[in-house]
Parts: structure tokens; sequence; C-alpha cells
């Protein structure tokens, strides 16, 4: 067998031991070793370079930019800060038809901005909101598949530790992709409210109704979101005006969620202690499957099938629009089965060099910016489609009263949404990249 034939091989060893329920970090770890072992058969070289390799990557100063925006998170959910957004949102909005629903999902968006975490935005939100839709009689597949759908706002919105790690890996400027992302993030959050309008119009019986909230009501409401607000423009606008290092931003987000947690009463000892733990294992978590892309995509270049797929796909006659597009069915595709972190680590040193050397009209910089939030939007379909569609399983652990089956079918429509934004983004790259353009 050859080198290529091996390195192609590997893809289905790696999604059966996936199927068979091996974390996907240690499942790219032992097909990574044992291809390289196949290919050189020098164990002891191998074993070696696991030294480099973790001390390499973990003593980056660049990567404590991940455990902080996730403490960041941790302290903005024991700050109340979800609850207030919910609250402000749903007194402006809430009495529209299908408003309260609307509210959760600018509630997502805007939780997602100090957030950084899918998962965290659609188990805090989902505790905030589902007794409130539940209470104005909306259905469970609505309600559900509303908040499944508004937690993908968290990878989006930036700051998002996602585009960190795709910044990371493509080598591409953080604060760029930070503002590359917010026009999409705000069409995402716009286009989910348009897709609950037309779905409450279509379906009546699924939403209640609210009494519209008296103006100082609302004005309450928006006050008490000012942490928010603060901490947001602190952290964005520092990255995007220079005045902090994204890891620096980070930091100061960190400790401002930590006061607002601390000055509302949210933050106690024991609180703060389980925030560090939870903190430090998603982190753990994240560096394991680091640490398993590096071993895998080591073997693959090895073994050379990185740049024949290179070379092949530039020598297709296909137009590069085509190519985008399979891609991104594969995304699709492997969203049904995998996390989106690990897509974002085992694909993008792989596929970004091939997608670089097509012709999309774009500069590398540019090309790298609008690539990656594009496959940013594709990835997070992938949390609200089954089998492995974790804020599926999140929403429904939260109402155990909805089947799954029916929170699946409440998140159809938004994820029809999402395709349509994906193509709207690839065919108008400007709505992309037009915020770049002007602050840099």
């Amino acid at each position: 067998m050859s080198r290529f034939e091996i390195g192609l091989w590997s893809f289905p060893v790696l999604l059966l031991l996936i199927f068979l329920r091996v974390p996907i970090g240690v499942a790219m770890g032992i097909v990574g070793f044992g291809g390289a072992y196949l290919l050189n058969g020098n164990a002891i070289m191998m074993l070696s370079q696991l030294k480099h390799l973790t001390y390499g990557d973990f003593s980056s100063y660049s990567f404590s930019i991940i455990p902080l925006f996730l403490l960041m998170g941790h302290f903005a959910t024991l700050g109340g800060m979800s609850a207030a957004l919910f609250k402000a949102a749903e007194t402006w909005i809430g009495h529209r038809k299908g408003g309260v629903a609307m509210a959760a999902v600018g509630a997502c968006a805007g939780f997602g901005a100090i957030c950084g975490s899918s998962l965290a935005t659609a188990a805090t939100m989902g505790k905030t909101a589902l007794p409130e839709l539940k209470r104005y009689g909306y259905s469970g597949r609505l309600a559900t598949g509303a908040l499944a759908a508004g937690g993908t706002l968290g990878i989006l919105i930036p700051p998002s530790v996602i585009l960190v790690i795709y910044a990371m890996l493509a080598e591409e400027n953080i604060a760029k992709l930070f503002v590359a992302a917010f026009v999409p993030g705000l069409l995402a959050a716009l286009g989910y409210m348009l897709c609950i309008s037309i779905y409450v119009r279509l379906h009546p019986e699924s939403c209640g109704g609210r009494d519209r909230a008296a103006w100082s009501e609302r004005l309450t409401a928006l006050v008490k979101v000012w942490p928010v607000l603060a901490i947001f423009t602190a952290v964005v606008g520092g990255i995007y005006l220079g005045i902090f290092t994204p890891t620096e931003a980070a930091a100061l987000g960190a400790a401002g969620t930590g006061v607002v947690a601390l000055v509302t009463g949210g933050l106690t000892w024991r609180r703060a202690g389980e925030a560090i733990l939870d903190t430090a294992a998603s982190t753990g978590m994240i560096f394991i499957i680091l640490i398993g892309a590096k071993i895998f995509n080591n073997f693959l270049a090895l073994s050379g099938l990185p740049m024949a797929a290179a070379g092949w796909a530039e020598g297709l006659t296909l137009s590069p629009w085509l190519i985008l597009l399979a891609v991104l069915l594969m995304y699709l595709a492997f969203g049904c089965v995998m996390d989106s972190l690990s897509m974002i680590f085992l694909t993008i040193p792989i596929l970004y060099p091939i997608m670089a050397g097509l012709d999309f009209g774009l500069s590398p910089d540019e090309f790298g910016l609008w690539f990656g939030i594009i496959v940013l939007i594709v990835v997070e379909v992938g949390l609200i489609t089954p089998p492995v569609g974790m804020n599926l399983f999140i929403i429904n652990a939260l109402d155990t009263d909805v089947p799954i089956s029916e929170t699946l079918k409440g998140t159809l429509p938004f994820v029809l949404t999402d395709l349509i934004r994906v193509a709207f983004l690839v065919a108008f790259p400007v709505l992309t990249l037009g915020l770049v353009r002007v602050i840099f």
C-alpha cells in the first residue's frame, strides 16, 4: 500500500472510531500515530515528537485567550446577565406576534457577545427563557427549536472561541475576524427573528400573547443590561481600536464579568471554584482535540495526501465555486457526526491551503476572513442537526416534556435560514468584508 493510500484510508478508520464513541481527540491521535508508524516504522520517533507538539502549542501565549473567554462566559452566567438581556428584549418586543421567541433569540445574540460558546449560550438562555415561553403558550416545538438555533449565535457573534481557534490554525488576524463576523452575526439574529415571524403567521396556534409592557418597565429593564454593553464595548472595542491585544481583552472581559457577578451576589467562593474547574475541563477537552489533530495532520503531511489533494484541486477544470460548494456540503455532512471544534481542528489544516490556492477574486488576507466566516456558519448548523446536534440535546434536557423529534422539527426552519444566509455571504463577499475594509 502506497503512502497516499495509507493517508486516504485513515479517514474511514477515523470515522469508524468516532462511531464507536472514541473521543475525537483520542481517535485522531490513535489514527495519526498508527498511520505514521506504518509510514516510517519508528515508534520512538513518534513518541519523542509528542513532547515537542505539546510544549510548542500549549506554551503559546495566544492560546491563553481560550480559557479566559470560557471563564468570561461562566462569570456572565453567574452575574445574571442572561436574565437581564432576556427581560430587556421581552419588554420591548414580547407583545408582538412571536415576540417572546424573538426576544429569546435577541438575548442569545447579546449573551453570545460576552460568552463565545454556543453550548453555554444555549444552556444559559434555555434556563432563562423556556419557562417564559411556556408561560405565554408557545408550543414546545417552537420554543425549543428557537432556543437551540439561537444558541448557535454564541460562536458567531464575537468574541467567539471557535473564531479564535480558526484564526490560529489559518494564521489569520483575530481582530479582523471579529470584525468580519459582526455583520453575518447580526444577519443571523435578524434572520432567525424573521423566521419566527413567518412561522407564527403560518402556525398561529404555536404561540400565545403577552401584554405590552409599560414604558417605565422597558426603560428599567434596559438600564439593567448596561454591564453587558460596557463589557462588550470594552472587550471588542478595545480590540478594534488597538488598545488591547485579544488576549488582554479576554482577561479584561473575564475580570469585568467576575466583578459584575460578585456585585450581584451570584459569585461565591464555591461557585467561583466550580467556574474555574469547568473552565479547566473545557480547556483540557479543547487541548486534547488540538494535540490529536496535530498528530493526525502531521501523519497526513508524511503521507503527502494534502499536497496531492491541493494539486488535484488546482488541476481541475471545475469552477472554484463548485469546489467551494462541495466543501460546504462536506461540512454539512460532517456536522451530523462531529462537533464543531473537532471539524475545525481536523479540516482547516487540510482544506485551507487547498481553497486558498483557488481564485475567488479576493486577496489572500480577505479570502482567509471570508472563508472562515462561511465555514463557521456551516459548522454551526451541525449544532442543530442530528445525530450529534449538541444544542438539541442541551435544550431537550431542559424541557423533557418535549420529544427531541419535536425539537428537531422546530429547528428545521432555522436551518433553512442558515443555508439562505450562507448563499448570500458566498454570493456577496462584501457582506463579510465591507466592515473590515472600512475599519482596517
